[in-house]
């Protein structure tokens, strides 16, 4: 298992045969706050990720043992003029959105408390993984602010437009079981076993084939909230980028002779 340090705060591990990327949240002296520089970094891993053919999921995870993400550094924020708030803006922004648009399925490990840009970076990702301490939330309103890494739309486009109002505007913490019922997750697992199971279950994905993953991928994020008619465009699309692939070429050959796929990747 191969490590790979972006910055400070970010670490990347390889796992198996390289095809699952762990992209690890490494600030526990802060409950891995969002500082200026982790969010640099962040954004640097994920540039490096979806860049790389190899890498066919990737598993966001923590190394705190009570905290996935606490959200903004607020420390670090209580010094900052107006200007240099404004300056600020791009960077973090560039941390959500590099974990928005990695072209591969992301799935966050979530234990703790995952509050603010923490659940954003996780609802960021295309599954969520928490275990039984898992709290989430979005309490910008609280602290004069909204959420901003995507908050306002990635919310309402997984639980629907009043409950993400509910929960934005109420700024209230949702524990674990709650946050299953709801679809702020996805799966709800014993305590502990956040991170095993998105492992395990981003190597059930990776065995797929990487072309048909990136597509699908593309196809679900592209087509998401267009009337029928385009989506089927879109998914048409994606259709033709993979159907003569030699991914596609593999995947048959290995039906009929009844034997697992090399995939090429291309």
């Amino acid at each position: 298992m191969g490590e790979e340090r972006f910055g400070e705060f970010v670490l990347v591990r390889r796992h198996g045969d390289g095809h699952v990327a762990e992209l690890a949240l490494d600030r526990p002296k802060a409950m891995n706050a969002v500082s200026t520089d982790m969010a640099r970094s962040l954004a640097a891993a994920c540039t490096a990720l979806g860049g790389d053919r190899e890498v066919r999921v990737v598993v966001l995870t923590s190394t705190h043992e009570r905290a996935f993400c606490v959200g903004a550094d607020l420390k670090e924020r209580n010094s900052f003029s107006d200007a240099d708030l404004v300056r600020q803006r791009p960077v973090t922004r560039g941390a959500y959105t590099g974990v928005l648009e990695l072209p591969v399925p992301a799935i966050a490990a979530v234990h703790g408390f995952a509050l603010g840009g923490g659940f954003e970076l996780a609802l960021a990702c295309d599954l969520i993984v928490a275990d039984r301490t898992a709290v989430v939330g979005l309490p910008e309103v609280s602290v004069g602010v909204i959420p901003g890494g995507g908050g306002t739309q990635l919310l309402p486009r997984r639980v629907g437009a009043a409950r993400a109002a509910e929960l934005i505007f109420t700024a209230r913490r949702v524990e674990a079981v709650e946050a299953r019922e709801w679809g702020l997750v996805d799966q709800l697992v014993e305590e502990g076993q956040d991170r095993a199971e998105a492992l395990a279950l981003a190597s059930r994905i990776a065995a797929n084939s990487p072309v048909g993953l990136r597509a699908a991928k593309q196809a679900l994020r592209l087509g998401h909230g267009l009337d029928l008619r385009a989506g089927l465009e879109v998914e048409d699309a994606a259709w033709r980028s993979v159907a003569f692939s030699g991914d596609r070429a593999e995947g048959v050959a290995a039906f009929n002779e009844k034997r697992r796929p090399d995939w090429p990747g291309e």
